[in-house]
């Protein structure tokens, strides 16, 4: 080593440890005199008389001079008085190519137990997103093997785009039918506040062998503290950047960013937050930005991510719905009555929009899509007639029309699971259906 950095680093080096101790523990909150800290620091706090591994807890805010930290597991035998030590850093996860096709927890760890391949490279968790002026536009168009999606509601390279759902109306399976199919270099999938069964499931089922050898899955179940489901949705993105700085082109999805706001709610409320829009806290309008603008492009690759949210009662304009949609570059919304009669994916394609394929599509593409809305659109205006024997032929040649494709239409929206379609069939599909209609 340089003898000058040597000794930069020598002087630099801060020799001591500092401690604080434990003064009460509130609820989710445990508070302590000292250690000096940062907001964001990983703490250790240290069990009294025992020789168990301390559990970490990070900080997260401040009263009366006190710190306050949650931990990053369930906190036990943890008494007045147990040291807390400082360690003056953030979270850091380690990540690298052995990562892909591992499923790992909030911490980069695998969940099965096993030990993390060499060669990976620490990575923060918390980063800024890029410089809006460092974002290339996007030029081009990302196939995910959904018919609906890439002809109706193409997805550009590096966007990032919501499905809005409730629970129950297919959004793991469409996702996991996304992982398999789609031409990214590979997927980042953060399964956040699951229920433990749905992930082995979602692993097994829709995401299938293929699916995960290609994938990495950061998971954090329902069960686990609020800050553990917080750091899930940090880490995999991090995870996702990471891949994306050395040029590839990312897949990334969340499952459910919903479940990260709830989780940002309950710190909020712990650290003394008031409730402000339904229950939520101003915390947490504040960190969906943040957290959702770090994906995208940038000068060296892409990150083209799909957020679910879970609406409460199939409200879309629940606040966090709402905010999201705001912050996105489209959605795509899934419509409980179309599940109900058995369309998978259950589209709604009048409801639903791509912000970025006007820039994206053909001429005669988009004239295909916007010529297919305007059948479907003109059919459901029309249905009640049609359904009762009110509407006779004859009398609206647009409706005549709509009702002459509708068959069509609908066919065309449904996909099986394990059908495989390339993007560029999913175009030429749409636009003979619609130049037979013409």
């Amino acid at each position: 080593m340089n003898m000058d950095v040597l000794k930069e680093t020598i002087e630099t080096t801060d020799p001591y440890k500092r401690f604080g101790k434990v003064n009460r523990v509130v609820g989710l909150m445990i508070e302590s005199k000292g250690p000096e800290s940062s907001i964001g620091d990983v703490c250790l706090i240290h069990k009294k008389g025992s020789n168990h591994h301390p559990i970490k807890a990070e900080v997260v805010g401040f009263r009366d001079e006190n710190i306050l930290l949650m931990p990053y597991v369930e906190a036990s035998n943890i008494s007045p008085g147990s040291l807390v030590e400082a360690t003056g850093k953030s979270l850091k996860v380690k990540v690298g190519t052995g990562l892909i096709g591992e499923v790992v927890d909030a911490f980069g760890d695998p969940l099965d137990g096993s030990m993390l391949p060499k060669g990976l490279a620490p990575v923060s968790t918390d980063q800024s997103p890029p410089n809006p002026m460092d974002r290339p536009p996007i030029r081009e168009k990302m196939g995910v093997g959904v018919r609906v999606i890439d002809s109706l509601l193409t997805v550009g390279t590096g966007q990032r785009i919501g499905i809005f759902a409730g629970s129950g109306v297919g959004k793991s399976t469409l996702m996991g039918m996304i992982a398999k199919q789609t031409e990214a270099d590979l997927n980042v999938i953060a399964l956040v506040g699951e229920r433990g069964r749905e992930v082995r499931e979602f692993i097994e089922k829709d995401l299938g062998a293929e699916g995960l050898k290609r994938s990495i899955v950061v998971v954090a179940t329902s069960d686990q503290p609020a800050l553990t489901r917080l750091k899930a949705a940090y880490t995999a993105t991090a995870i996702a950047e990471y891949f994306r700085d050395r040029g590839k082109n990312v897949m990334f999805m969340m499952d459910s960013v919903t479940r990260v706001a709830m989780a940002q709610r309950e710190i909020g409320l712990a650290t003394g937050e008031p409730p402000t829009t339904k229950g939520y806290t101003p915390s947490v309008f504040a960190i969906l930005p943040k957290l959702l603008e770090r994906t995208g492009t940038n000068q060296l690759g892409s990150i083209t991510a799909f957020y679910t949210v879970l609406v409460d009662g199939d409200d879309m304009n629940e606040p966090i719905a709402d905010t999201v949609r705001g912050i996105l570059d489209g959605h795509i919304v899934l419509d409980r009555a179309l599940a109900n009669k058995g369309q998978f994916p259950a589209v709604n394609i009048l409801k639903s929009i791509s912000r970025v394929m006007s820039n994206i599509a053909s001429h005669d593409h988009k004239e295909a899509a916007n010529r297919f809305r305007q059948l479907l659109s003109t059919y459901q205006n029309a249905e009640d007639l049609i359904n009762i024997g009110a509407y006779k032929k004859g009398s609206s040649k647009d409706i005549d029309e709509a009702m002459q494709a509708y068959p069509q239409l609908i066919s065309f929206l449904k996909q099986d699971v394990d059908e495989a379609v390339s993007i560029e069939d999913s175009v030429r599909i749409l636009l003979s259906l619609m130049n037979r209609e013409d």
